[in-house]
């Protein structure tokens, strides 16, 4: 049974809503509609930028709240803004340990990005789908808001040795990626700097955990082993029983 006073609904994308890394399935949206029509709020929470969740919605829900780069970026009334970014100092730190372990990765501005990873990586088909951005070297952006080593001679001595410089890592094993994010950022906290404390969270990663953690009614997709114990429900992850699993919320009278 779904006990959720909450009206506001959060989803990740990838893994969650998304699972070909470019759409997401009809009846998902139509799940997702039905849902905004039994007056919830959605929220799309992705680690992508605000750039590259926009063409996975392709223009569906365009009143929904965005949080990109794991809460660096948020969008409101379709506007862009950036809450967080490395600073000056953190970033020369995270670019050395790069370096040292000769790792690619894909760093993101506001709006456009750079990319030093191989040229056959899966996770190019991601970026700027809409082609809207500009790819450019890593010191000509702006601010960096979030950065991805997508290879490395060892991701996890990488990921390592950030975490003791005290920096935000998600080691993403099963996808050989390493995310880094400026600072405490999150996906909860973003929500929070926006006034939403109250709400239903669909997700299926570790960067998920805090999500899923404060929410009044958690989904874990899939079975990530580190968000155990953390949401009331767990269901494949197959469009058709993630699109149930939405429509069983929207059914639930508000309390």
């Amino acid at each position: 049974m779904i006990i959720s006073p909450a009206r506001t609904t959060v989803f990740d994308i990838d893994g969650t809503l998304c699972f070909d890394g470019r759409s997401i399935d009809p009846r998902i949206l139509a799940a997702l509609d039905a849902c905004e029509r039994a007056g919830h709020e959605l929220v799309f929470a992705s680690a992508r930028p605000i750039r590259d969740l926009l063409p996975v919605l392709e223009g569906a829900f365009p009143s929904a709240t965005l949080i990109g780069g794991n809460g660096s970026l948020v969008s409101v009334g379709g506007r862009v803004r950036m809450r967080a970014a490395f600073s000056t100092g953190r970033l020369a730190e995270l670019l050395a340990e790069l370096e040292r372990f000769k790792a690619g990765y894909l760093a993101d501005g506001p709006w456009d990005y750079a990319y030093t990873g191989p040229a056959e990586h899966p996770i190019l088909d991601r970026i700027d789908q809409n082609r809207v951005a500009r790819r450019v070297e890593v010191a000509e952006l702006p601010a960096v808001v979030k950065l991805l080593a997508v290879s490395a001679t060892d991701l996890h001595a990488l990921a390592e040795s950030c975490r003791a410089l005290g920096m935000s890592v998600n080691h993403h094993v099963d996808e050989a990626i390493v995310d880094f994010a400026p600072g405490t950022t999150d996906k909860r906290e973003a929500l929070v700097s926006l006034g939403i404390d109250h709400y239903n969270a669909f997700g299926n990663d570790i960067n998920d955990r805090t999500l899923l953690q404060h929410a009044r009614h958690a989904v874990r997709i899939g079975a990530h082993p580190a968000l155990d114990g953390l949401a009331a429900a767990t269901v494949a992850a197959h469009p058709e029983d993630v699109a149930a699993a939405i429509l069983r919320l929207a059914s639930t009278p508000a309390a």
